[in-house]
């Protein structure tokens, strides 16, 4: 039997240990394990439409159905103004942004649950697989965007009185604090669902309310001052409003908004994190 001490053992290529505190991220063990990242992006792209007969198409399908099913319900029926700006451009750029939150929300809420069997197997970073998932929805974003820049360009080009401004370089920006809004509700959740499994059936049930609590089927205007002060405590209205000006050139933007909207989803993170790293030292025996 071999006696000699650890330190002078053959060179380990990983050594684990516990973290030192809950707060604690390993960005270079990230890095480390970023062709896993990678692998776990391509499953989840390919796993959403997998043996169906659109495939790919439904990440446009899906936001020009609810952008008809929205100018017809909202804007003809209900007749709720979008301040001159035409229907389906006031709703798709809404329902674009609103859709990469909620996805990156609702997948993630599901790590532990979903991903159980892999986690008592192997050893990786348990971020990662939250993380693959910020990414593989930012992949389905990029495709709805440019598709939504196909309708805008259609709109200039009959005369529509919108346009992008300098404001669309906040963009990338604008995603950074989706990804991180929807990355931190959705570890804080997953993390919950290992005990409480209840909030698995009512989390897209509440993703739905806080839509309408956001400005995408109605603009801010149409708020009455009693009630603006809970709507823009939302920490989605300063980024969706911000989103319809940078693309429609139509209004200014809240910069104190955006810095509340990025206070938010950095103490959220922090929050998230914290939970994470507290659930995954024993979630292994309550999932």
């Amino acid at each position: 039997m071999n006696t000699k001490p650890l330190n002078q053992q053959d060179n380990w290529s990983m050594i684990l240990r516990p973290k030192k505190s809950l707060f604690e991220v390993n960005l270079a063990e990230l890095w480390h394990y970023r062709d896993l990242i990678a692998m776990f992006v391509k499953r989840d792209f390919v796993s959403k439409f997998k043996q169906t007969i659109l495939g790919p198409l439904w990440f446009i399908v899906q936001p020009l159905l609810t952008t008809l099913m929205f100018v017809v319900v909202f804007g003809n029926i209900a007749g709720i103004p979008t301040d001159g700006i035409p229907q389906v451009l006031f709703y798709m750029t809404g329902i674009v942004g609103w859709n990469y939150f909620s996805t990156c929300l609702n997948d993630t809420s599901q790590t532990f649950i979903k991903n159980a069997s892999i986690f008592g197997k192997v050893y990786f970073p348990r971020l990662a697989m939250p993380i693959s998932v910020v990414i593989s929805n930012l992949v389905s974003f990029a495709i709805q965007f440019v598709f939504l820049l196909g309708f805008l360009i259609y709109f200039i080009a009959k005369g529509s009185h919108v346009a992008p401004g300098i404001e669309i370089l906040l963009v990338p920006f604008l995603v950074l604090l989706i990804a991180g809004l929807g990355l931190g509700f959705g570890i804080i959740i997953s993390s919950l669902t290992t005990k409480y499994r209840d909030l698995v059936h009512l989390v897209s049930f509440g993703v739905t309310l806080w839509m309408y609590a956001t400005p995408i089927i109605y603009p801010l205007s149409e708020i009455p001052e009693k009630y603006k002060a809970y709507v823009m405590a939302n920490p989605m209205t300063p980024i969706v409003e911000t989103f319809k000006t940078a693309l429609l050139g139509v209004g200014s933007v809240d910069y104190f908004g955006l810095l509340y909207s990025f206070g938010f989803m950095v103490v959220l993170l922090a929050i998230g994190i914290l939970i994470f790293n507290k659930v995954e030292r024993t979630f292994m025996d309550t999932v």
